[in-house]
């Protein structure tokens, strides 16, 4: 690994914007689990699991992070439904060897006074034909058709299906038995769950499709399944979003009344709260009123809600530098006091800088490593 990049910093009064982000470090019950901030790492790809196995880069990078945030949500991690994967790089949440790793992440967390919650994934129709860790494994999705209609694979089936639900319920029910702090479900982004939500790779006329409610129907089952699993104490998050990789306008709701109708049954089958991953978290959710997205979820459900899009970087995920977000924390501090979410999750932010929390809320922000895509490999 070579070494770090010289810090990049932004200042004060173009971060703090007038504002004092004394709220934000108020402690919050999380379904049971105290945090001692808002701050919540947001769970981001890295690929440096070789062999799906946490290294000690992996518990180091971890650790760092643990003392600055009220949770940590981990990367996404394959559950072990042969389909669910696609690199050998990527941590799985199954496997002796693989859990004796994720245990050592736990501790090592715990040791800072950190919480920390695994992110369950299946890719679905996202992973390579052909791939790790296990090439010979279909390529599983609900419809058999690609957002275009192109066609991959076959429609899964009941029973394919039932063998993911029991996957994810089994990857859970480790998690606990681990010491994680709860789990966190990957709906959102087009990938297995959220495949199901949407109706373009949606085209089910059987009980997982034909309508919003419909259609997250799987996704209640997982919920429901991994509640059984891990009782009723144990947090469950659902992280979704409207939009899909390569499919920045994709919406899995047009309306207010849409929304409740997906996150309904996910409510109804036992969901702690809901981690609503936009790219501009100050957006409308719809038209025709200014609450965001995470607002909306909030007065729908009366859950826990954490609300993610491009806090304190220079611009939204996936796009250039020239679409610019804003770094002031003035328009989060008026959505946390309007009770818009509860926590706010960091993504890049907190890749390059794993005390960002720590150095806003005590005034050293000219010390903050800003985030640059080009030092992204350096980032520990």
């Amino acid at each position: 690994m070579s070494s770090s990049p010289q810090p990049t910093s932004t200042d004060s009064a173009t971060l703090l914007g007038g504002v004092d982000p004394a709220p934000l470090y108020t402690a919050f019950d999380l379904a049971g689990v105290e945090l001692s901030n808002r701050f919540v790492m947001a769970p981001m790809t890295r690929s440096f699991s070789p062999g799906g196995i946490a290294s000690d880069d992996v518990v180091e990078y971890y650790r760092r992070r643990a003392a600055h945030l009220g949770l940590i949500i981990t990367e996404g991690t394959y559950i072990d439904h042969p389909s669910a994967g696609t690199s050998t790089r990527v941590p799985r949440l199954y496997g002796e060897e693989s859990l004796a790793g994720w245990r050592r992440v736990v501790d090592a967390v715990h040791a800072e006074g950190g919480r920390i919650f695994p992110q369950l994934w299946h890719l679905g129709l996202s992973r390579r034909e052909g791939s790790g860790p296990h090439p010979a494994a279909p390529v599983l999705s609900p419809s058999g058709v690609k957002p275009d209609g192109a066609a991959v694979g076959a429609p899964a089936s009941t029973a394919e299906i039932d063998a993911v639900i029991a996957s994810f319920a089994r990857a859970a029910a480790d998690a606990q038995r681990i010491g994680f702090d709860g789990v966190e479900l990957h709906g959102a982004h087009g990938y297995l769950l959220d495949q199901f939500l949407w109706s373009a790779t949606n085209r089910r006329s059987d009980r997982y499709g034909g309508n919003p409610a419909a259609r997250a129907r799987v996704g209640a089952e997982v919920v429901a399944a991994v509640r059984d699993a891990v009782g009723p104490a144990f947090p469950v998050m659902f992280r979704y979003s409207q939009w899909k990789g390569g499919a920045f306008e994709a919406r899995i709701a047009d309306t207010p009344v849409e929304l409740e109708s997906v996150l309904a049954p996910l409510v109804d089958a036992g969901v702690s709260g809901f981690h609503v991953s936009t790219r501009r978290y100050w957006l409308p959710g719809f038209d025709g009123d200014r609450r965001t997205l995470a607002g909306w979820t909030k007065k729908i459900t009366g859950l826990p809600t954490i609300a993610l899009g491009s806090v304190g970087v220079a611009a939204p995920f996936l796009e250039s530098e020239a679409s610019t977000s804003p770094l002031s924390l003035a328009p989060l501090l008026d959505l946390f006091e309007r009770d818009e979410f509860d926590l706010v999750a960091l993504g890049r932010a907190v890749l390059s800088e794993p005390g960002w929390p720590t150095k806003v809320r005590d005034g050293r922000v000219d010390e903050i490593r800003t985030y640059d895509k080009s030092h992204e490999s350096q980032l520990f």
